[in-house]
C-alpha cells in the first residue's frame, strides 16, 4: 500500500514542458496558407514563414514610396503565378506602372484598381474585396483619421473568411494606437536605397524584432525595353472590366469608380 503521508514529487520542468496541453510560441508549425516574403531572413522571423494568405497585415512607415511595394513585390508576384484571383489595390496614391510591376512578374491582367469617392465606399470596397473569395491579395490605403478598431477587425475577419493577404498601408504614428492585425511592421528608410529597415511590432508566436535591415530585390523578368514599351501600351490601352461583387451603386457615381488593367 503506497504511503500516503509521504509527499508527492513535484513533476520537472521537462515534464511541465512536454504536457500536450501546454501552448508553446516555439512550437507553432507554420502554416500551409502563407505565401512566402521573397526575404529568407524575414521568413524565419514570422509564425507562418510568410505573409499570411488569410490574414491582416499592416505596413507602417513615415511617408509612401520608402520600399513597402518593393518589400511585398516577391509575393505579389508569386500570388499573380499561383492563383487565378485578383490582386486588389484600393485608393492607391499613385496609379500603379504596369511596366514595373511586369518586370517583378505580376500578371497585370489580374491587377483590379478600385477608386472610391468616400472612405465609407473605401471600406466598404475592401471588406467586399476580401471577403468575396475573389481576390488573393487586396491591397489599401485608407483615411487614417477615420480609420476605427472596429473596422480593422472586419478587415481581419473577412480577410480569413475570403482566404485573402490583406494589407493596411498606415503611417508610422498607428504604431500608438491598438490593432486586430495579426502582424504589424514598422518600416524606415534606410541609408541606401536598395536597403529598407523594418521593425515587427506585433508577430504571431513570437516577440516583437527590433531594427532588421533588408536589402530589397525584384524578382526579374529580364524583360526588353521593346517588350516593356508593349505593356505600357496593352495598360493605357485595355478597356475598363467590371468584376462581380465589387462594383456598388454609390461607387457607379465615381467617374473613377472600377479600374482593371490601367487607367
Amino acid at each position: 500500500m503506497a504511503d500516503l503521508s509521504a509527499p508527492e514529487r513535484p513533476a520537472s520542468s521537462e515534464t511541465l514542458l512536454a504536457h500536450p496541453d501546454l501552448w508553446r510560441a516555439g512550437r507553432i508549425e507554420p502554416s500551409a496558407r502563407a505565401v512566402s516574403t521573397g526575404y529568407p531572413t524575414l521568413d524565419g522571423l514570422l509564425a507562418d514563414r510568410g505573409w499570411p494568405k488569410a490574414g491582416l497585415v499592416e505596413l507602417l512607415s513615415p511617408r509612401i514610396g520608402i520600399g513597402e511595394l518593393r518589400l511585398l513585390g516577391p509575393a505579389l508576384a508569386a500570388l499573380s503565378a499561383q492563383e487565378q484571383r485578383w490582386i486588389t489595390w484600393i485608393n492607391p496614391p499613385h496609379i500603379p506602372y504596369a511596366p514595373a510591376l511586369a518586370e517583378i512578374g505580376i500578371d497585370v491582367g489580374k491587377v483590379l484598381l478600385v477608386h472610391p469617392r468616400t472612405h465609407e465606399d473605401a471600406l466598404w470596397s475592401l471588406e467586399q474585396a476580401v471577403k468575396s473569395g475573389s481576390c488573393s491579395a487586396a491591397l489599401a490605403w485608407l483615411d487614417e483619421s477615420k480609420l476605427a478598431t472596429k473596422d480593422v477587425r472586419r478587415f481581419k475577419l473577412a480577410a480569413r473568411r475570403g482566404e485573402t493577404l490583406t494589407v493596411l498601408f498606415r503611417p508610422n504614428t498607428a504604431a500608438q494606437r491598438q490593432s486586430m492585425a495579426e502582424l504589424r511592421i514598422l518600416l524606415q528608410p534606410a541609408s541606401a536605397s536598395d536597403r529598407l529597415s523594418i521593425e515587427i511590432l506585433k508577430r504571431r508566436g513570437g516577440w516583437p524584432v527590433e531594427r532588421l535591415a533588408l536589402e530589397l530585390a525584384y524578382r526579374t523578368t529580364h524583360m526588353t525595353r521593346s517588350d516593356l514599351r508593349e505593356q505600357l501600351t496593352l495598360w493605357r490601352t485595355k478597356s475598363l472590366r467590371s468584376v462581380a461583387p465589387l462594383p456598388h451603386p454609390r461607387l457607379l457615381h465615381d467617374p473613377r469608380p472600377v479600374h482593371v488593367g490601367g487607367p
